[in-house]
């Protein structure tokens, strides 16, 4: 890194098939800031137009997951997205991703850097960490997380936690549905290794498509939804994909898509 040039705050690191996005600006909790939601953005952007990749793992370094958004800089009336990518398009890119999306946590979370967490298809702790939302407590409103986070939280904890602001340990988290997995922390790698080598066995067009039924639900009479999701189902059985994975089935071969060291 050439003298007086700025540290990169986000790191972007593809092998495998798999992407690997690490916040790295530890020294302010890996929160929020103009210039690292700048550089999770682009790493967004770049991961899922490069084609080698098929999963991504949002993760960080230092003791802190993520902080939430810069207070230092939403200091004052301006709402701190402006003039730069804001946390509501880091959340869609993160949320309507056609490749899956695992976050990583070896440390704790609040506020926006659990927005990032609820957005992500999967999420797997430490379990000695905690989480919280704790903006009522600041006199402000969850208002932009609570899109990613509501639908995957039971409704009588997202009152209560979201309320109260109380911190709340990774197992709680568990049960009402923020995260996937509480592990104990020597064991998190392999946990998030295990996801992926199970993501990486899914048809990137099939995942997509599911991520997106998964998204969207059908709307309609029975008989409507069933004629969409009818639909889905016909077009993915007859596409080349599809056909691949059928034919590999019947022939007990891997898919061409399984990594030969995942298979």
């Amino acid at each position: 890194m050439g003298e007086g040039r700025p540290q990169t705050l986000v790191h972007l690191d593809v092998e495998g098939g798999v992407a690997t996005i690490t916040l790295d600006s530890p020294h302010n909790r890996n929160a929020l800031s103009a210039r690292l939601r700048a550089e999770l953005s682009e790493s967004l952007g770049n991961a899922l137009a490069d084609e080698h990749v098929r999963v991504i793992v949002l993760t960080h370094r230092g003791p802190v997951f993520c902080a939430g958004m810069d207070l230092k800089e939403s200091r004052g009336s301006t709402p701190p997205e402006e003039g730069s990518p804001g946390l509501p398009a880091i959340l869609e890119a993160l949320w309507t991703s056609p490749k899956p999306v695992l976050a990583r946590l070896a440390g704790p979370a609040r506020a926006g850097g659990l927005g990032l967490v609820a957005a992500c298809d999967i999420a797997v702790a430490s379990d000695t960490i905690d989480l919280a939302f704790p903006e009522v407590r600041l006199g402000v409103v969850p208002a932009l997380i609570s899109v990613t986070v509501l639908p995957r939280m039971l409704p009588r904890a997202a009152h209560e936690l979201f309320l109260t602001g109380e911190a709340f340990d990774a197992h709680r988290a568990v049960e009402v549905g923020l995260l996937n997995a509480a592990v104990p922390h020597a064991e998190l790698d392999d946990e998030v290794r295990r996801y992926t080598a199970l993501l990486l066995r899914g048809a990137p067009e099939a995942l997509a498509a599911t991520k997106e039924v998964l998204r969207t639900p059908p709307t309609g009479s029975v008989g409507e939804q069933l004629a969409a999701m009818g639909e889905v189902s016909t077009r993915h059985f007859s596409s080349p994909e599809g056909q691949e994975g059928l034919r590999a089935f019947a022939e007990r071969r891997r898919p061409e898509w399984v990594p030969p060291d995942n298979a």
